[in-house]
């Protein structure tokens, strides 16, 4: 589990590990297991156990999120000390593993082996760097914990008081938070200054929000009656405020005056990871962990503008279609403006993406012969953070408790029509829901593998899955097939700023306008989109990875099976492992492709 990148994809609820290891495929054979054979197994299982039990004693909330609830009252620590800590557990963790003799294990121990190995491997990889110094983000972190309690299942009031003892924590790990920033100061490592603008900004709304609508007693009003009397809820709605008015805020206050008067006045002006200490040695390592590949920067920045010429080529037969009496550009100004386009306000737009996620449900089984057990649902965004972040995000399911796709609903006339069908089908169906919740009904599989999310699979899923539009024919539309279109060439964009950014030499405006050009995206989330890239280096790299592999291996199997080709056994196939970095997906199509020859 990445723990360093866990305050990051706070919104998600994915454990993402995806550095570029070598996962060693050889020898998966059906054979036969002697004694000796049986005991290593058991000793790889054994290993297995006792790390996983570490993970959850090790990260309280994450433990808590797979319904485990022996340590809900406690919080992950937030001290440097705590991760140089989890970094010498994974050392040992890797010693142990090694000593395990992989020739003698059974063919599903290997895979489990393989991808243990590159679980740990991934921390490891990146707690070369000191990236603790870097977890200022303005899409997640310090300034959102609240989420965190807002996403939490609550069964009982012990679970409510549980959830009050660890916002108790919480206060001390902000003026912790604090600490390791002076010294990321001290040390040359700060974010850009716009990335520390965008977390004041939301500090001062919590700061400055009244009591009775501060984010952080929303969980207490919204307490179920039927777990609490009135006299417990109101004392715990009491006991909140204050801790609110006593503990939170003041350490918010005190952060936030560092951030201010510190900290802002000293960090980067410049906007590339490259301008911190061996920040091109961490962008190369970030570009392999979250594509799982060895591609340089520069190489992935040349797949990223190749895909842009591929996908304006399709973008201009739309805009032939369609008898546009005019240039691309003018196109764009069309989309982004016309009210054609847009709902007049919140209500009606999120009622679009209800209608959009109960159309394409029924029309799955064209396209799976498997389907997760859990449901989903479609809720918006906290309007504290909507304003900050991106246009929707998944939060996968943990027991008691559905999947979402989040939406934002913040400026509607931001929000176009077209783009409803394919966001909908990448956060809910086919894609996260249907992906993450496969991944966590695994049968017979370590539990680590349910919750085990490697970037390139999760998000390269996530954009395949808008191409599956087409075979649902959610993009008859020719402005809808638009906006599919324009969400595509958004990931490859996407290629070639972040690395254009981190690597290069290029300004948000480069990153900006690049976008304008090419892409039908509102202003408002382009330049949202930018900051995001600027805030977490690497990992919009995946999205468009991920896909490409996953598209060449179904031409490779669609050409090579022929008549024997099913695009259901497909995904069927794609999906019963979990998430898998992309070489071992690769080496498993490649081998039901064989099977399937033979069959």
């Amino acid at each position: 589990m990445n723990k360093y990148l866990l305050s990051l994809t706070i919104c998600i609820f994915i454990v993402s590990s995806c550095a570029s290891v070598e996962v060693t495929t050889n020898n998966v054979k059906n054979e036969k297991e002697s004694p000796l054979e049986v005991d290593e197994n058991q000793k790889f299982l054994d290993f297995l156990e006792a790390d996983w039990e570490k993970t959850l004693s090790n990260n309280p909330l994450f433990a808590t999120y797979t319904g485990d609830k022996r340590f809900n009252d406690k919080i992950n620590p937030n001290t440097i000390d705590q991760f140089e800590k989890d970094r010498l557990s994974d050392l040992e963790s890797l010693k142990k593993l090694n000593s395990i003799d992989y020739d003698k294990l059974n063919p599903d121990n290997k895979l489990n082996y393989n991808l243990k190995k590159f679980d740990i491997e991934s921390d490891l990889n990146l707690s070369q760097f000191p990236i603790y110094y870097l977890r200022l983000n303005q899409r997640g972190g310090i300034q959102s914990f609240y989420e965190t309690g807002n996403r939490l299942v609550y069964q009982s009031k012990e679970d409510y008081y549980d959830w009050l003892n660890r916002l108790n924590q919480f206060s001390e790990n902000i003026l912790n938070f604090l600490e390791i920033n002076k010294q990321g100061l001290q040390n040359g490592y700060t974010q850009p200054k716009l990335v520390t603008q965008g977390v004041i900004s939301q500090i001062d709304a919590i700061i400055n929000s009244d009591i009775n609508s501060n984010p952080y007693l929303k969980v207490f009003i919204d307490a179920d009656e039927t777990l609490l009397s009135q006299n417990e809820k109101l004392e715990l709605i009491n006991d909140a405020k204050e801790l609110i008015i006593n503990k939170i805020n003041p350490a918010y206050i005190k952060l936030n005056n560092f951030l201010k008067n510190d900290y802002l006045v000293n960090s980067r002006d410049t906007i590339g990871i490259k301008d911190i200490p061996d920040g091109k040695k961490y962008y190369e390592q970030l570009a392999k962990h979250y594509t799982t590949t060895d591609l340089t920067p520069d190489e992935i920045h040349d797949i990223g503008l190749r895909e842009i010429q591929r996908i304006r080529a399709e973008m201009d037969e739309i805009i032939d279609s369609v008898n546009w009496d005019g240039d691309f550009e003018s196109f764009l100004n069309y989309l982004r403006t016309s009210p054609r386009f847009y709902y007049d306000n919140p209500d009606d737009l999120f009622d679009a993406y209800l209608i959009m996620s109960k159309t394409i449900d029924p029309l799955l089984p064209k396209l799976f012969n498997v389907f997760p057990r859990a449901p989903y649902g479609v809720i918006p965004i906290p309007a504290e953070s909507a304003p900050f972040t991106t246009t929707a995000y998944y939060n996968s399911p943990s027991p008691g408790r559905p999947g979402y796709f989040y939406a934002n609903l913040y400026k509607p006339d931001s929000r176009p029509k077209y783009e409803i069908p394919v966001l909908t089908v990448h956060e809910a169906v086919p894609g996260h829901h249907f992906q993450i919740s496969l991944a966590q009904e695994l049968e017979n599989v370590p539990t680590f593998r349910k919750y085990q999310g490697i970037t390139a699979f999760v998000e390269g899923w996530g954009l395949y899955s808008e191409e599956l539009g087409e075979y649902i024919n959610l993009y008859d539309d020719p402005y809808d097939k638009f906006g599919q279109l324009t969400y595509d060439m958004w990931r490859a964009i996407r290629l070639v700023v972040d690395t254009g950014m981190h690597y290069k030499d290029w300004t948000r405006d480069d990153a900006i306008n690049l976008f304008i050009e090419n892409s039908a995206k509102s202003i408002l989330d382009i330049e949202n989109e930018v900051d995001r890239y600027i805030a977490w280096p690497g990992q919009a790299l995946a999205y468009k990875i991920g896909q490409l592999k996953i598209l060449e291996l179904r031409s490779k199997a669609k050409k090579e099976l022929g008549e024997k080709y099913d695009i259901k056994d497909f995904h069927d196939e794609v999906l019963k492992r979990g998430s898998l970095p992309l070489d071992l997906l690769e080496y498993y199509i490649d081998e039901w492709i064989n099977q399937t020859l033979n069959s």
